[in-house]
């Protein structure tokens, strides 16, 4: 599958998962109020937050496939990874409203039309779980952050479609709340593993699958090559990689021992997902001026 395509792909993914969200969550405000339930009305306000961060992420995403340019010479594909950043603050802004909201009615627990709870939660699986699988088979940090939202929202679905099975049969009133606390709980965690990966890669922190070491110690075996520094490695958006370092070198007494230890370094650079490197070369009386 090409570049683009995948491109092409996961933005009409997130198109299709903003829409869906957009329109299931007037549906969610409506029915939580009629039949009561702190869990869709939690949801429906978590949803419309959703929709603000698909929409972001959307935007976002599409504004990564643009090019390199004046203003932006590395490109634009950090503003996908900024999505993941803004969608996971969101997500946990929402996860904690939600907490607080579920406490308070388990401490003031409420009567719930449950054959309306169940009604809305068949819907609500359909719905979610549909947006959910279509984003899931994104590759970038910003598809998967929202892929996370939507998962939420599906597995908050699921417990309120259990919860109103065993309303039906027995008013149990802090059963609502208590299984949308635990699922927000578990959602919480997972959105705070992938924000700090997310701020991580923002910060400009090595990238988990690039070892710096192996890297160093297979171009110090070239010929030639004595010694390295300044070498940095960072992330674009979690995919896309960027290489450069100071190779010191000895005994170049031709062009072609130049050319020799360039080749050498490239061959390795291709064993990893880097999308640019640059190789600085200096000779044996040659001296950095970079201090840091």
């Amino acid at each position: 599958m090409s570049h683009s395509h995948h491109h092409d792909e996961s933005t009409k993914n997130l198109r299709i998962a903003f829409y869906l969200n957009l329109v299931f969550t007037f549906f969610e405000i409506i029915g939580g109020f009629y039949v009561n339930s702190i869990a869709i009305i939690s949801d429906a306000v978590h949803d419309l937050g959703d929709t603000l961060s698909i929409g972001t992420a959307l935007y976002l995403q599409k504004k990564s496939k643009k090019p390199n340019d004046k203003k932006f010479s590395f490109g634009y594909k950090r503003f996908s990874l900024l999505g993941a950043v803004i969608t996971g603050l969101i997500l946990f802004l929402g996860s904690i409203y939600i907490i607080i909201e579920a406490i308070g009615r388990i401490l003031e627990p409420e009567h719930s039309n449950a054959q309306g709870m169940f009604f809305f939660s068949i819907i609500g699986v359909i719905v979610n779980g549909y947006a959910a699988w279509k984003v899931s088979k994104g590759k970038s940090i910003n598809e998967k952050m929202v892929s996370l939202h939507l998962l939420e929202d599906v597995l908050g679905w699921v417990a309120i479609l259990i919860v109103s099975i065993v309303l039906i049969f027995k008013d149990i009133h802090y059963l609502d709340p208590a299984l949308s606390l635990i699922i927000t709980l578990y959602i919480l965690w997972n959105v705070i593993i992938r924000l700090r990966k997310s701020i991580f890669i923002f910060l400009q922190g090595v990238p988990l699958d690039i070892d710096k070491d192996k890297i160093e110690n297979e171009i110090l075996k070239i010929e030639n090559v004595n010694s390295l520094h300044h070498t940095r490695i960072w992330s674009l958006d979690g995919e896309h990689h960027v290489f450069t370092t100071h190779v010191k070198l000895n005994k170049i007494d031709s062009f072609e021992k130049l050319l020799l230890v360039k080749k050498g370094v490239k061959e390795i650079m291709k064993k990893w997902p880097f999308v640019h490197y640059t190789i600085e070369t200096e000779i044996d009386k040659e001296s950095c001026d970079i201090k840091n």
